[in-house]
C-alpha cells in the first residue's frame, strides 16, 4: 500500500510515535531542554559535523503553475536551460570552492528539460562529485533507475504542503496538480534505486503544525518501508520570490523562529538518525544559532537561478509564453535569469565554514565516494 493510500488512516489516527512527535511541540514542554537533548543526539549520530552542499540550478523553464513559485509557467520572467557544457561551468566554480556534494535543481518541463539532458548533465559531473543529488519533476521507477545508473544517488522532493485543499488550491495546472502521484514520489525513487531520499514540507502554505504531523507520519513510513535508504528533512520557510517580491508571511499559516526550532530538535530527537536540512533560505543569524543543536545539512554560498554562480545561459535569455519561446526584443547585456526565491543568508562558503569552526563543528565537503559501492 502506498503513502498516499494510507495517508488519510496515519492523520486520523497516529502512531504512537507520531504522537509523541506531536507532544514535544506543545509550548509546555521546555524549548531548551529539547535543545539540550537535541544537540547531544546529534553529536552521537553524526558528530561534531556539518555536511555542506550547493544548490546548481540548471534550468528554470516549468509546465506548472504554482502560485507560491517564482519559476511558475505563466510568470513572465527570464528564461534559460544550461547547456551541459555550462552546467560544468558552474559546478567547476563550485568545485574550486571545496564543495563535493551537489544538487541539482530544475523546473518540470520536458521540452526543456528533455529526455537524456539530466543523464548527460550526470555524466560530465560525475568525475568531479561523488555525491550528485536530484531535485527535479517527479518520475516513473525506470526513469529513476536510470539517473541512478548515472551516477545520481540522492533525490530531494518536497510536498511543498501536506494539506490536501491547500495544495489543490496553489497548483492549478500542470502535472504537478497530481497530490497523490507527488506524495508517492520517494517511494517509487527508493524502488529505482536511490540511497538517499529528502523530504519536507514548505511552511507558510499551509497550518504549520498539520505540515508537521504529516511530515512526521511520512517520514516513519518511509523508514519502515524504504528501510535501506538513508532520510533528510528540511522545513524551508516562504520567501519573496519573483511575482511576489513584496510576500509578506500569513500570520495564520507562519512558522515563527522559536517553532522551528522546537520542529528541528522534536524531529531530531523522534528520528535520531535523520539528516536535518537548514538553508540559505534562513538569516544569517538564526543559522549560525541553530549550527549545532540538530542540524546536520546546510547550504552554503547558494544561488537560485540558472546560471546564478558564473554568469552562464545569459546569452540565451528569453521568455517562454504556452510553452513557447518568445525573444527579448530589447537587451541591455546585464539582463541575468530570474531566481526562484531570494535567498536571505547570503554569506559565501568560506564564511560558513568559518562560522562552523567557532562553533567547534567540522565542516564536511565530501561524505562519500562511488568507490564505496563498486564491485
Amino acid at each position: 500500500m502506498p503513502f498516499s493510500a494510507d495517508y488519510p488512516r496515519l492523520l486520523s489516527n497516529p502512531t504512537p510515535l507520531v504522537r509523541r512527535f506531536m507532544a514535544l511541540l506543545d509550548d509546555e514542554v521546555p524549548l531548551e531542554s529539547l535543545a539540550q537533548r537535541s544537540q547531544q543526539l546529534t553529536r552521537q549520530h553524526f558528530g561534531k559535523t556539518m555536511r555542506l552542499f550547493a544548490p546548481l540550478y540548471v534550468s528554470n523553464e516549468c509546465v506548472n503553475n504554482c502560485s507560491y513559485c517564482g519559476f511558475s509557467r505563466d510568470a513572465a520572467i527570464l528564461r534559460t536551460t544550461l547547456t551541459v557544457d555550462q552546467v560544468v561551468t558552474e559546478a567547476k566554480h563550485l568545485h574550486a570552492q571545496g564543495f563535493r556534494n551537489l544538487l541539482l535543481v530544475a523546473g518540470e518541463h520536458p521540452k526543456f528539460v528533455s529526455e537524456g539532458y539530466l543523464q548527460k548533465c550526470l555524466d560530465a559531473l560525475i568525475p568531479l562529485f561523488p555525491t550528485l543529488a536530484l531535485e527535479v519533476g517527479p518520475m516513473e521507477d525506470d526513469q529513476y533507475t536510470e539517473l541512478v545508473n548515472h551516477g545520481a544517488e540522492g533525490l530531494i522532493v518536497y510536498q511543498e504542503t501536506y494539506h490536501r485543499q491547500t495544495y489543490h488550491t496553489l497548483h492549478t495546472a500542470g502535472p504537478k496538480k497530481n497530490f497523490d502521484w507527488r506524495l508517492d514520489c520517494p517511494e517509487r525513487a527508493y524502488a529505482g534505486g536511490f540511497r538517499r531520499i529528502g523530504i519536507g514540507a514548505l511552511f507558510g502554505l499551509a497550518d504549520w503544525k498539520h505540515e508537521a504531523l504529516s511530515l512526521a507520519a511520512h517520514l516513519e513510513y518511509l523508514y519502515k518501508h524504504c528501510w535501506k535508504a538513508q532520510f533528510s528533512v528540511a522545513f524551508p520557510r516562504m520567501r519573496p520570490y519573483a511575482g511576489n517580491y513584496q510576500y509578506e508571511p500569513d500570520p495564520n499559516r507562519y512558522l515563527p523562529d522559536a517553532a522551528l526550532l522546537r520542529l528541528i530538535t522534536a524531529f531530531r530527537i523522534t528520528f535520531p538518525q535523520v539528516a536535518i536540512v537548514l538553508s540559505t533560505r534562513e538569516p544569517a543569524p538564526l543559522r549560525d544559532a541553530m549550527a549545532p543543536l540538530g542540524v546536520t545539512h546546510m547550504s552554503a554560498g547558494a544561488r537560485t537561478e540558472p546560471g546564478g554562480y558564473t554568469g552562464a545561459g545569459s546569452d540565451d535569455l528569453h521568455l517562454t509564453v504556452k510553452g513557447r519561446r518568445v525573444e527579448i526584443s530589447e537587451k541591455s547585456g546585464k539582463e541575468k535569469a530570474t531566481e526562484q526565491f531570494q535567498i536571505h543568508d547570503t554569506r559565501s562558503s568560506s564564511e560558513i565554514a568559518d562560522m562552523l569552526r567557532t562553533h567547534s563543528i567540522d565542516p564536511v565537503w565530501k561524505d562519500f565516494d562511488q568507490a564505496l559501492v563498486q564491485a
